[in-house]
């Protein structure tokens, strides 16, 4: 009896089970969409895989984070009131790859202000803790935290 597509089981596998093909197959998927590859056989050059084992899983192993199709973040920022520092921190966010879903700014006092981003970070083209390191790094940020999570 042949299954179609939507009889098919789906299950959540460590990384350090899975067969070592399935890996390079992972490795060399991320490559290509990075642009670290030009192509399906220079990828699978690169991560020391055959053509035929990449063709065989690429359709069926995914990493995590692509399974998830939305993911959302709410960040709180305590910033210095100066001009221009809400458009250098949306610029950090925007370069991580992020879209920013909600603004929230109190009117400052005391020379600092609140602001809250509710952001959709399943773009995200560098890793949550990376996107907080830079944000930390800006000079007018006196604090950044995660208010939560969820997709």
């Amino acid at each position: 009896m042949k299954q179609d597509k939507s009889d098919k089981k789906f299950f959540l596998v460590r990384e350090d089970v899975l067969p070592e093909a399935m890996k390079k197959t992972l490795d060399a998927k991320e490559m290509i969409e990075r642009g670290k590859a030009e192509s399906v056989w220079d990828a699978v050059q690169k991560v020391d895989l055959s053509r035929s084992a990449f063709y065989k899983y690429r359709d069926t192993v995914f990493p995590f984070h692509t399974v998830v199709k939305e993911r959302i973040i709410s960040l709180f920022f305590h910033l210095e009131d100066r001009s221009g520092t809400l458009s250098q921190l949306l610029g950090v966010v925007a370069s991580s790859g992020c879209n920013v879903l909600t603004i929230h700014q109190t009117i400052p006092l005391l020379g600092r202000a609140n602001v809250t981003l509710s952001l959709n970070v399943a773009d995200m083209a560098v890793d949550i803790d990376d996107l907080l390191t830079n944000l930390r790094k800006l000079e007018f940020v006196d604090k950044v935290e995660v208010l939560g999570s969820g997709a």
